[in-house]
């Protein structure tokens, strides 16, 4: 009978927040998929767990994900999990969850702590609207059209960094998107240097030129501020009402749905048609 793997999320600093649903299912898997297994160890002996641990990480994540699959598929239960947080983001276990999704495999995820949504919590812009837009190239190009290609999202957009590119990225932030920007950087999360930093690009970029960076980031951008909608004249708005009137709609309610668009009262633009259809008639 085929077995099933368990995407499980683990902490981001404080061991605490390894849920309980988490460690009975450590305990229970035949084995555990780890990113880094010396990481991984550390975490399963502090809660007494003893699994047999396999590597799992980009540089071996074909045969070795092939080896998972084909032991999920004879029966074993496995658990996929990353050096911190959800596997799967900006990390391998997402090509081994589609490979057991492709060989109807079924997975069950055991949901943990999340450094990219921590962050957005804590960073004061926006929270309902967002992109995940994970590490940069390190390619200076590939870098600048990723950027380019989200100049004008208005979403809040999230990023990881490495503190040793931190700087760069923020110059190439900056240079971007206006040092207007706002941006809150969120470092050492859950942990006791925790902080978060609220700012803007141009700022951001002075800080961090006489302060060397610590910790890994997750850095939350303000989105672009939205297109103002093109303005409109009364007429336009009168002449915008008449089309729904010959549509079928009553001239009140014609002049209700106009003045939910435009800046103009209901009252006004009803007055307006009537004006319209009394010149006519005459």
């Amino acid at each position: 009978m085929t077995g099933t793997l368990y995407v499980v999320g683990t902490p981001i600093g404080n061991l605490s927040d390894l849920s309980p649903r988490a460690i009975e299912t450590l305990e229970s898997v035949d084995f555990v998929a780890a990113e880094d297994t010396r990481v991984t160890l550390r975490l399963l002996n502090h809660f007494e767990i003893k699994k047999p641990l396999i590597s799992y990480h980009e540089h071996n994540i074909r045969d070795r994900g092939e080896q998972i699959i084909h032991r999920v598929l004879d029966g074993e239960n496995a658990a996929i999990v990353s050096d911190a947080g959800m596997p799967c983001i900006s990390d391998p276990g997402e090509d081994l969850v589609r490979l057991a999704a492709k060989a109807g495999i079924r997975t069950v995820v055991i949901p943990g702590p999340n450094a990219a949504i921590s962050a957005l919590c804590l960073s004061g812009l926006s929270t309902s609207r967002f992109a995940f837009e994970g590490f940069l190239s390190t390619n200076k190009r590939s870098r600048k059209l990723h950027l380019d290609s989200v100049r004008d999202d208005t979403h809040t957009l999230i990023f990881y960094e490495a503190p040793h590119k931190l700087l760069n990225t923020l110059l190439d932030m900056r240079d971007t998107f206006g040092a207007n920007r706002q941006i809150a950087l969120a470092r050492e999360l859950t942990k006791i240097h925790e902080e978060v930093i609220r700012t803007t690009l141009g700022r951001a970029v002075e800080y961090y030129t006489q302060n060397a960076p610590r910790g890994e980031y997750v850095l939350i951008i303000e989105g672009a501020t939205p297109p103002r909608e093109p303005e409109i004249t009364l007429e336009e708005a009168v002449e915008a009402a008449r089309q729904l009137m010959e549509e079928g709609l009553k001239a009140t309610e014609a002049a209700r749905q106009i003045s939910a668009k435009t800046p103009f009262r209901k009252s006004q633009l009803y007055s307006a048609l009537m004006e319209e259809k009394a010149n006519e008639t005459t």
